[in-house]
């Protein structure tokens, strides 16, 4: 048996490192670039329309937004504004979408002159840097708004940005080890305080105005504002290493399915140091109230090097250091799709297809839908196909039927039995 392979959605002209779904509109926006350095390779956002097609998800560019010399490496999608993260800064972004308006007799004659309409799903054409393609009859607008630098260290570099639930706040980390909270769509500094000894690596923030954030210090800790509230211990009820050191590599909230009030946290633990013989990764489910540990199971030896968890918070993404990319599920982690080597290059952010808005009809007849980009400029697509469950009526009515079968077939063996 050949192994398994994920469909490539989009191939971009430059390596991706962030993705974000917005649930509204469909779109699909991945974010890259080859930075500052004179390489030729282009830096940009490119807006994907997600459609069905012949029973198929597909992708194809509605518009693509040129970020000059910066490269974004991480975005927050905030209803139609992005904070992407661009080396030592956060720029936001407010995209637009529209029904194309309509064209005169002359200008239709102009287009035809020009050459073949592109039909709708084919293979985007390359134009120069900041031009728009779009689909027939819908158009896409990008406006750059309020730029701040967010990190300040030696060699500075935002490492991570997401909102607060209402989206009035961001908060960013970086290299320096400080949380800034800035108020949106000003960017006018609320708050600043350092967070760890030495690189922030991700963070969350939940409704309730809690942060957590993990760093390269192996701490994970808990604040209210700028006060320290507890600190993660993940190997309070798992397992216990003397001589290997973990560190924190990601960590998200999710809902509790059925729940909408109660939160987990999850979060990813990583050897800190590359070793011959890798010992296994770790996820941790935790109560979003009380920051216990919930449970804790490996998830194998490739290094992790992404996580997101679905809407509804069933399902867990995982990407790895190595391309392979898996789907678990949240509540028991257990592992329900795995493709080893997806991309054969590390994969920089996995995103899943909303369950609102225009999620269902994208879906199909799958159960969830996976994204993820990696430093080889491909998005790919990973479907989980539906989980066939009986009901509990045919359940119930199939015992009562065995229930009579066992009952005439003991009256024929044995005669006078009732």
């Amino acid at each position: 048996m050949g192994r398994r392979r994920a469909p490539e959605l989009y191939r971009a002209p430059f390596p991706l490192y962030a993705l974000q779904v917005d649930p509204s509109t469909g779109l699909l926006i991945a974010a890259g670039g080859g930075g500052a350095a004179k390489t030729g390779i282009k830096n940009g956002v490119h807006f994907l329309q997600l459609e069905q097609i012949n029973g198929r998800l597909s992708a194809s560019l509605l518009h693509s937004h040129d970020t000059e010399t910066r490269a974004t490496m991480n975005l927050a999608l905030a209803g139609n504004i992005l904070a992407a993260g661009q080396d030592a800064h956060c720029q936001l972004l407010r995209f637009q979408t529209h029904q194309q308006k309509g064209k005169t007799k002359a200008e239709k004659a102009g287009c035809k002159e020009q050459g073949p309409r592109q039909r709708k799903g084919a293979a985007p054409v390359e134009k120069k840097s900041g031009a728009e393609t779009h689909q027939e009859g819908i158009e896409l607008s990008v406006e750059n708004l309020q730029a701040v630098q967010t990190d300040f260290s030696p060699d500075p570099f935002q490492k991570v940005v997401c909102f607060n639930h209402d989206n009035t706040l961001l908060a960013t980390g970086g290299t320096d080890g400080y949380v800034r909270i800035w108020k949106v769509p000003s960017l006018e500094k609320v708050l600043e305080f350092r967070a760890h000894e030495g690189e922030i690596e991700d963070l969350a923030l939940g409704p309730d105005g809690k942060l957590v954030t993990v760093g390269w210090d192996l701490k994970a800790s808990v604040w209210q504002k700028d006060q320290l509230v507890t600190q993660l211990h993940w190997q309070e009820n798992g397992p216990t290493f003397s001589n290997t050191p973990y560190r924190y590599q990601a960590c998200r909230f999710g809902q509790v399915p059925d729940q909408p009030t109660r939160l987990r946290l999850f979060t990813v633990q990583i050897p800190h140091k590359r070793l011959r013989q890798p010992p296994p990764c770790y996820l941790t489910a935790w109560d979003g109230s009380t920051f216990l540990p919930l449970r804790t199971k490996s998830c194998g030896h490739e290094v992790i090097s992404c996580l997101s968890v679905s809407e509804s918070g069933t399902f867990l993404g995982l990407g790895t250091v190595t391309g392979s990319v898996a789907i678990y599920i949240a509540f028991s982690l257990q592992r329900l799709y795995y493709v080893k080597e997806a991309h054969g290059i590390v994969v920089t952010d996995v995103a899943f297809l909303p369950e609102k808005g225009r999620g269902p009809e994208l879906l199909g007849f799958h159960e969830t839908a996976l994204f993820s980009v990696a430093v080889d400029s491909r998005c790919q697509l990973h479907l989980l196909p539906s989980r066939r469950s009986v009901p509990v009526w045919l359940l119930l009515l199939l015992c009562v039927g065995l229930i009579v079968m066992t009952i005439v077939l003991l009256q024929g063996v044995f005669p006078g039995f009732l």
